[in-house]
């Protein structure tokens, strides 16, 4: 149940997108399908983003319905107690008015009954294409059934519009009661991170066998044990050359002495991701060529977070990171100067691309992957085309997203070394990747996520 302060957020939520959709609009939106995990067992049940934003309700087998003129309607499981015996305690419609703040609600079942009288004289439907399956063809019902009445009067709308661009807009600027939970959250991940780092290196100095597990198993234990309600995604725990792999799952590689570990993870909270990625010795210690290659991450790192700032495009991070990576690549012999040229002819040609395949960030926020658009809204209409310099494909160009207060990204910078020709061996199954979560404000951006060390010094200080 919401409490006054949030019941009062999300109704302002609804009341903008009410005004966003106008008059004659009305935006229909359900929650996530419940997903059968085998026989008689489903996966834990997560609500869809969208409809948590505009409602704060986590129960599956529910719809929101606004109108244009602000008025917000709630379909939801009836009380049932011999269910909720089994299942859990229902709100029912007849509590939800109150515990949530909308206008009304009623009984999941009456849906169809229910949803043609709301539609009948709107001229607009919204709801958000290609999320949930089925779901166009649910409203083309309730559209069809509309239009076979329209001798008795009925007016059925002529638009069908996207849901999703209005609420990314507004998911995107994250408001006070947003920036809070997830500053709480990348303080319970950044704990994890911490506990999963002296695990390990305590099991290795007491001669046991360390396994990738033994590391999840501390962060998800440092995650629920701060409330939080799940992991954000499936953590990565990657040992030795597992962590040129950027999708690595925790699994049961062994964790070697003298390699480096990489863990990409993070928690949810109350509906709200982290991301933290943080690479450690596993022995506490870097080795030489290690220390290099962090270092290298590291400077990449941070001349990101200086370009990360309000009016800044979202791809200034990421050149900033590539020049920093990609000079520095020269410097170590990663790359062959007499071969691939110039720092710009590196830059130009994409030759740092074998050690940094990926973009330097991403948005988050109820999503690790969070919506919105990478392209400044007001600029789409200014294209201009460029061939890769990879794969010859002819990419599209548009301006970049501007960076403005409120906005959260990550800044995660890597390099990822396998073994290949001409490459030292000294670097071989060596991957890195620091990345820390950003507030965009007005003077720069805020790192919520370094409650875990990223120093040399003190990662090395805090595995003593």
């Amino acid at each position: 149940m919401t409490s006054p302060d949030t019941r009062t957020l999300y109704a302002q939520r609804r009341a903008a997108l009410a005004r966003h959709i106008g008059p004659g609009g009305i935006a229909i939106l359900p929650t996530a399908p419940e997903q059968q995990r085998n026989r008689d067992s489903d996966f834990l049940f997560r609500h869809d983003s969208y409809f948590y934003y505009l409602t704060g309700f986590t129960e599956p087998k529910a719809w929101l319905v606004v109108t244009g003129d602000g008025r917000s309607t709630l379909f939801c499981q009836p009380k049932d107690l011999e269910r909720e015996i089994w299942d859990g305690y229902r709100l029912g419609p007849q509590a939800a008015p109150e515990a949530l703040g909308v206008d009304a609600a009623f009984s999941v079942a009456e849906l169809d009954k229910q949803l043609p009288g709301l539609i009948d004289g709107c001229e607009s439907v919204w709801y958000p294409f290609a999320i949930h399956n089925g779901l166009e063809t649910r409203i083309n019902g309730w559209l069809s059934g509309l239009r076979t009445r329209v001798r008795y009067g009925t007016l059925c709308p002529e638009q069908q519009r996207d849901l999703c661009g209005p609420l990314d807009e507004m998911r995107l600027f994250k408001d006070a009661h947003e920036q809070d939970v997830m500053r709480r959250a990348a303080a319970i991940s950044a704990g994890a991170h911490v506990r999963a780092m002296q695990r390990c290196v305590a099991m290795l100095r007491a001669g046991q066998d360390v396994r990738e597990y033994h590391l999840d198993a501390e962060l998800l234990h440092e995650f629920r044990q701060h409330g939080s309600q799940y992991p954000a995604y499936g953590s990565i725990v990657a040992a030795g050359a597992n962590a040129c792999v950027l999708h690595y799952r925790a699994d049961a590689g062994r964790v070697q002495n003298g390699e480096l570990v990489l863990i990409d993870a993070g928690c949810e909270l109350d509906g709200y991701a982290s991301d933290i990625t943080r690479t450690f010795p596993a022995n506490g210690a870097f080795t030489g060529p290690q220390k290099t290659l962090y270092e290298l991450v590291l400077a990449s790192q941070e001349a990101a977070i200086a370009a990360t700032k309000d009016g800044a495009r979202f791809t200034d991070p990421h050149d900033a990171t590539v020049k920093v990576l990609a000079q520095g690549m020269l410097d170590v012999g990663l790359l062959d100067k007499n071969k691939v040229g110039s720092l710009d002819d590196v830059i130009e040609k994409r030759a740092y691309f074998p050690f940094y395949m990926h973009r330097t960030g991403h948005w988050l926020g109820m999503d690790v992957h969070d919506c919105g658009a990478y392209t400044e809204p007001g600029e789409i209409g200014q294209v201009s085309e460029r061939q890769d310099a990879l794969t010859g494909e002819l990419i599209k160009n548009r301006p970049a997203r501007i960076l403005r207060s409120g906005m959260v990204l990550t800044i995660e910078p890597g390099i990822y070394v396998r073994p290949a020709p001409g490459v030292p061996e000294a670097f071989h199954n060596i991957g890195i990747r620091i990345e820390d979560d950003a507030i965009v404000t007005d003077t720069g951006c805020e790192l919520i996520t370094r409650g875990v060390p990223v120093a040399v010094a003190e990662i090395e200080a805090l595995m003593r």
